[in-house]
């Protein structure tokens, strides 16, 4: 290299470096400062946000969030949406600046910096960026904060591919900072950016909800946030207490304690000296865009939990108000129950934003689905039927569906006071807002109440859990034991998702979308409400305004309103019923449930498959036409395989499938087989399976519809063997059970007559599923569960 470049290298190095130490006074002439928790400078001319840094390895909060969401359920990318709370500092290095994140997972509870200092060493953490300084003075620093404001911290990409939607990544020209909601306060700064993220191939989601679906713009929100003095004194965790379990694993506990750590998540809440008063008060407020009268509901239902509060000793600790209009519901310092749109009914959440150190939590964020609230006043449509040509009285179908809203209300809520799912409660009188509670309809002689359709107010359980996480005694260990043992003496059960949610799960007394202590009886009663609304179902169910084709989506809640009382029922087959015991107790340790209750069980599912249970009344078939002009079938219409014709077998076959996927569930499969072996006289898997066969096998006596619907109920029995048959996770004497029944089934058909006058088709039939089970049995069939219809989404209610 010539001296003249050693010389113009060497210049640009000293240009650099001067470049590098100027002032941050002169570096920020002109552009409009923001002064808080981090003093930051938006630079109008370069649409640039640069952040000072004023102290290094100081732990704070990382977190974000999405103000303007996608508006689709199956996706999940919700409007003011928060994300993971990330533990982070700042780390100066040399001429760079790297933004690290914490292992909170891992620690060293000790005085001793070296105990600390070897489990930070033997665990990764995670540097989430890199800065460049570009400005110091006085122990403070500028780097130029933007790439990662407009970078995919809150996983948009990772989530649109996990959703089959397509590969997309931020696209840097079309996006900016949006500054209407970037701020700083003392407490906390906040960031907003919109991210256009661009690809190919979009799902049909994405078709669905974008109007270019191959560009995706977005508001992404980050939030850097204060974490909170050391003064918060977590709570010890219980698996009785009806809270999340918050966990880290301290490597300085003795060698005869646990290593892991569990506590509970909580808001802080303090009692004034000598005084029930709180020092501050825990305040949520609600979107100022819902509607009326669903805003007031959402206040009712979130203001329930003051009731449990006051229980537990506190005067005016919890309180509902309405979010201010010059408040980002994003702001760390707000608790918000969020109004969220999307295109299709979906999921609410309760979600806490925490201190990753201990638990507390700082935030509570609730984002509620608004067409939830729709899908009761269908369910209530299609019972009630109130458009006659009488005058309109939908007063008892919203007061159904305003109740559900108060209901949810409380219930997400409750997540983010630290509560989990409590699926019990619908056994010991609605006892906590903490479940999923079904419609209580009930059939007074000829006319349907709703009256009683949801529970009001906070639940026994509810109050006996906020003294746990939120009350106090003298010492604080015997004052949680008391209320735990309390709790036994009401005879108030707490059983969570690992235990209820599945369809496979063995729990006999925890479900979710139930009713009553007792699954048979309320299944039966349910199916005579069924029976009812079937036959009196008419056109009454829909305005007189609507398309006559629309009935079809309100006649579903009605034909499948029994499916999730059938899962409580198929849970008492193979099932068992316990708590979440310590070591110290004295009762069993679990119990199975009694024989005869288990074969009433499968005599009422097995009724479910019946053509006369599936058949719809030919006044109902005769009234659905043809979708209307301008109208489309959708994800709440019955499935079908005739076309524009309404299907009278198809709808029947996802019944017969949702059934059968709880009696011929694999686990539950499993479980009869281990529990016949140890009582001869629980019922055995491989009996169900005799008894489901031989149903299969007699056409005798079923003619027109109810023969045709029976031959489907067949296809989709032997689907489910075949299912059975070929899983590998499935335990080998259930796979082999399976086996057996379809050879029994193969050499019945072959004794068969099956060429001659056959009026309802049977021959051809049976023929069919001969020559199938052949094919399978040769290796040459591959069965899918989704070969069957599915019933239309029935969750959430």
């Amino acid at each position: 290299m010539s001296f003249s470049r050693h010389l113009m290298a060497l210049c640009l190095v000293l240009l650099s470096t001067v470049a590098r130490a100027e002032n941050i006074v002169e570096y920020t002439t002109d552009m409009r400062k923001y002064s808080g928790y981090h003093n930051f400078y938006w630079d109008e001319g370069s649409g640039r946000v640069l952040l000072q840094i004023d102290m290094f390895e100081r732990e704070l909060l990382l977190l974000t969030g999405l103000a303007q969401g996608l508006g689709s359920n199956p996706v999940g990318l919700d409007r003011n949406q928060v994300g993971e709370s990330r533990l982070v500092k700042f780390q100066r290095v040399g001429n760079k600046v790297l933004l690290h994140q914490v292992n909170a997972h891992y620690r060293a509870e000790s005085e001793n910096l070296a105990e600390r200092r070897a489990v930070e060493e033997a665990f990764a953490s995670s540097v989430l960026w890199g800065f460049e300084v570009l400005a110091q003075n006085d122990g403070s620093t500028l780097v130029d904060f933007t790439p990662f404001l407009l970078s995919d911290q809150h996983g948009i990409g990772a989530r649109l591919k996990q959703a089959e939607q397509g590969s997309y990544s931020v696209d840097k020209s079309k996006s900016a900072i949006f500054l209407p909601r970037t701020n700083s306060f003392p407490k906390n700064s906040e960031f907003e950016a919109q991210l256009t993220f661009s690809g190919n191939k979009p799902g049909k989601y994405l078709r669905e909800v974008v109007p270019t679906p191959t560009l995706v713009s977005l508001r992404q929100h980050i939030s850097l946030i204060e974490l909170p003095d050391r003064e918060y004194q977590p709570r010890v965790f219980h698996s009785r207490s009806g809270y999340f379990p918050f966990m880290y694993r301290d490597y300085a506990t003795a060698i005869d304690q646990p290593l892991d750590q569990r506590f509970i998540y909580r808001h802080r809440l303090e009692k004034k000296s000598g005084s029930n008063e709180v020092v501050e008060p825990i305040v949520y407020y609600v979107d100022s865009g819902v509607p009326e009268p669903v805003r007031s509901a959402l206040v009712e239902g979130a203001s329930w939990w003051s009731q449990a509060f006051s229980a537990a000793g506190y005067k005016n600790a919890f309180r509902v108000e309405i979010l201010p209009e010059d408040v980002d519901p994003l702001d760390v310092r707000y608790n918000v129950i969020n109004w969220v749109h999307r295109a299709t009914r979906g999921w609410s959440y309760g979600y806490s934003v925490f201190d990753p150190r201990t638990g507390e939590i700082l935030k509570g964020n609730v984002t509620l689905g608004s067409l939830r609230v729709r899908q009761d006043f269908l369910i209530a449509q299609g019972l009630l039927q109130p458009y006659t040509d009488e005058a309109v009285d939908t007063a008892a179908l919203q007061a159904m569906a305003l109740a559900r809203i108060r209901q949810l209300s409380a219930h997400e809520v409750g997540h983010t006071l630290g509560l989990a799912h409590n699926f019990a409660a619908s056994a010991e009188e609605r006892a906590s807002v903490m479940d999923y509670p079904a419609p209580l309809v009930s059939l007074l002689g000829s006319e349907l109440d709703l009256s009683n359709a949801y529970a009001s107010g906070i639940g026994a359980w509810d109050k006996l859990a906020i003294r746990y996480g939120y009350g106090s005694g003298d010492e604080e260990q015997s004052y949680l034991t008391k209320v735990i043992a309390e709790a036994g003496e009401q005879g108030l059960r707490f059983i969570s998702d690992p235990d209820s949610r599945a369809i496979n799960n063995a729990h006999a007394t925890s479900h979710l979308w139930d009713n009553g202590v007792e699954p048979l009886a309320e299944f039966n009663r349910l199916i005579e409400l069924r029976r009812y609304a079937l036959e009196n179902f008419s056109g009454a169910a829909n305005p007189t305004s609507a398309p006559r084709s629309d009935l079809e989506e309100t006649l579903v809640p009605v034909y499948y309103g029994h499916r999730y009382q059938a899962e409580a029922v198929g849970k008492l087959i193979g099932g068992l019923d316990y708590d979440y015991l310590y070591n110290g107790a004295e009762q069993n340790s679990y119990t199975l449930v009694p024989a005869e209750r288990q074969q009433q069980a499968i005599e009422t599912l097995v009724a479910t498959l019946s053509p006369e249970f599936l058949v719809l009344p030919e006044q109902v078939l005769q009234l659905i036409p043809p979708k209307s002009y301008g109208y489309e079938r959708t994800r709440e219409s019955f499935p079908s395989h005739t076309g524009v014709a309404f299907d009278a077998v198809a709808l029947a076959e996802a019944a017969v499938g949702h059934t059968l996927s709880i009696l011929m569930d694999p686990q539950r499969a499993a479980r009869m087989n281990q529990q016949s072996a140890r009582s001869s006289e629980i019922p055995a898997f491989d009996t169900l399976l005799e008894r489901l066969t031989a149903l299969s096998l007699n056409s005798a006596q079923y003619s027109g519809l109810q023969a045709a619907v029976h031959q489907r109920t067949n296809h989709v029995y032997i689907q489910y063997l075949m299912l059975l048959a070929s899983n590998r996770n499935a335990a080998e004497s259930v796979r082999a059970k399976a086996q057996l029944q379809l050879a029994k089934f193969q050499l019945a058909l072959g004794k068969r007559k099956l060429f001659g006058e056959d009026a309802e088709g049977y021959s051809a039939h049976y023929y069919f599923q001969a020559k199938r089970i052949e094919s399978f049995m040769r290796g040459e069939l591959e069965v899918k569960a989704g070969d069957i219809k599915a019933m239309p989404p029935g969750s959430p209610i």
